[in-house]
């Protein structure tokens, strides 16, 4: 079984992924941080070398291959989403879980964040709220499950997902 959790910038996606892959003894992969494991380099410098272009290329082809996998979590960065083929891989490959979370929250967990590229902007909570605008329909296209988050703790949103996994199998 494959496990792709899509999302906003601070939905919770490495936090909830690892927690089901490690109830469900699965391989946890967050495309962010691989991306940085193989490059050698944050994904702020990516964006600064090579632009938000050069940084989705890099995102497609790893999407690709780890969506070939089986027995993984997958949690992917907030604009994934962008790309219709990523899309389209994540929707024939896997069970997609989109974690949707409010805009006010997602603004409280990322304000102080400086790691966030698409952040570095004059008006940060704007910039959210534009984005959410923009993926949140994407987001939704491809979610076979919809969980809506923000409250509570990631082990109440891992039983919320394994309910609705469950039940999305049969």
């Amino acid at each position: 079984m494959l496990v792709i959790l899509v999302g906003m910038m601070g939905a919770g996606k490495t936090t909830v992924g690892r927690e089901y892959a490690r109830r469900h003894r699965m391989r946890f992969v967050d495309c962010d941080h691989e991306i940085e494991a193989r490059t050698g380099v944050k994904v702020s410098t990516i964006f600064e070398i090579e632009g938000e272009e050069g940084f989705r290329r890099r995102e497609t082809q790893l999407v690709d291959e780890l969506t070939r996998e089986s027995d993984l979590v997958l949690a992917t960065g907030g604009g994934v989403v962008l790309n219709p083929d990523n899309r389209a891989m994540m929707s024939e490959r896997g069970i997609v879980v989109y974690l949707n979370v409010p805009t006010p929250v997602l603004w409280e967990r990322t304000r102080h964040d400086r790691n966030r590229p698409l952040l570095q902007v004059p008006n940060p909570r704007e910039r959210i709220e534009n984005l959410y605008r923009e993926r949140d329909p994407l987001y939704r296209a491809v979610a076979d499950i919809i969980v809506d988050g923000g409250r509570g703790n990631p082990g109440g949103m891992v039983r919320v997902i394994e309910k609705a996994i469950e039940n999305f199998k049969k």
